[in-house]
């Protein structure tokens, strides 16, 4: 009896290797269809990221080049309204001397028929001054298509420049529209990254962190969580801003904030607590390898609360480290 059982034993182990295989195979499978499926991803985001850099390079001289037509059209017309004044000036004085030769010759007709005897010396000089009269005559002509052409060509011009002027507030809005798709990235990541954080969350376009996550009560140093909780946004930061273009004008600004309880520590006032407190990030954040060129750090104290109240819960909230990506 003893045999026939380990020969049975010895027969089912033979028969669950196959399985064993089988698994194996279909594991392996499974991570070789994961690794291509990522390096397909990679490879997709790889030419988006190039053909929106193209774009925005594109963007980006478009814009310069409507800079400089603009500054040539503004010179231009201050050129030809320059040109304007002076022959409105001429036109003035020689209309004043026209009146002037104009009664000057009507006297000069007047006394010719008052007097009989007029002599060949008067004649002359009423021919001298018909042809005076006549000549100044065809100035003021002149003068006036002048004048007619440069108010086109102001005209013209002034059209030209309001066009630039369109196009170059779209190519602005355009830089203020990439900020905002930039912005909505960034505050993305950052969600996706702290999702399950506590204390932690997005308030319009602001990202907020409590107090309480970063700093113990009354002080501005951070604590070692909230240390790792800056690095964490620094990495993700440093990540989204690589990619704005340099002509951008934007800045990260970290504004401080604290409650409306009177304080007993180092600090004189909550005006320094909240502006230290700021500081500490930027510190940390500029230690991470984040452009100190691109950040600001401001103390807003007390005197802007997310809610009213004086319970612990309201204190609590109004307490708060914000981050805000925004144009300078």
């Amino acid at each position: 009896m003893r045999p026939g059982r380990r020969g049975r034993t010895h027969q089912a182990g033979l028969d669950a290797w196959p399985g064993y295989v089988d698994a194996l195979s279909t594991l392996l499978m499974v991570v070789t269809f994961v690794l291509l499926v990522f390096v397909l991803g990679q490879a997709f985001l790889s030419v988006a990221l190039n053909r929106r850099e193209h774009v925005l390079d594109k963007l980006q001289v478009q814009a310069a080049e409507l800079a400089r037509m603009l500054a040539l059209e503004q010179k231009t017309t201050s050129d030809l309204k320059a040109n304007v004044a002076t022959l409105s000036a001429q036109h003035d004085k020689d209309a004043a001397s026209l009146a002037a030769i104009g009664g000057q010759l009507e006297q000069a007709r007047a006394d010719t028929k008052k007097a009989s005897d007029l002599d060949h010396a008067a004649e002359d000089k009423v021919t001298q001054l018909d042809q005076q009269l006549t000549s100044l005559n065809q100035q003021l002509t002149a003068i006036s298509q002048a004048l007619d052409i440069a108010h086109k060509d102001v005209s013209d011009r002034d059209a030209k420049i309001a066009d630039l002027g369109n196009r170059l507030n779209i190519a602005l809005a355009d830089k203020v529209e990439q900020l905002k798709r930039y912005r909505s990235e960034f505050f993305g990541r950052l969600r996706d990254v702290m999702k399950d954080q506590k204390g932690v969350q997005i308030v319009g376009d602001r990202f907020v962190f409590q107090s309480e996550v970063l700093f113990p009560t009354g002080s501005a140093d951070l604590t070692p969580k909230g240390a790792a909780e800056i690095r964490t946004l620094a990495k993700t930061f440093r990540q989204v801003s690589s990619q704005i273009p340099a002509d951008v004008p934007w800045i990260l600004r970290i504004d401080g904030h604290a409650d409306r309880q009177p304080i007993h520590t180092a600090f004189p006032s909550n005006w320094e607590l909240s502006s230290a407190r700021a500081i500490t990030v930027v510190k940390l954040l500029i230690a991470e390898g984040v452009d100190p060129h691109h950040l600001a750090a401001t103390g807003f104290s007390d005197y802007q609360p997310l809610v009213e109240g004086s319970t612990s819960e309201a204190f609590a909230r109004n307490r708060r480290i914000e981050f805000r990506l925004t144009d300078r």
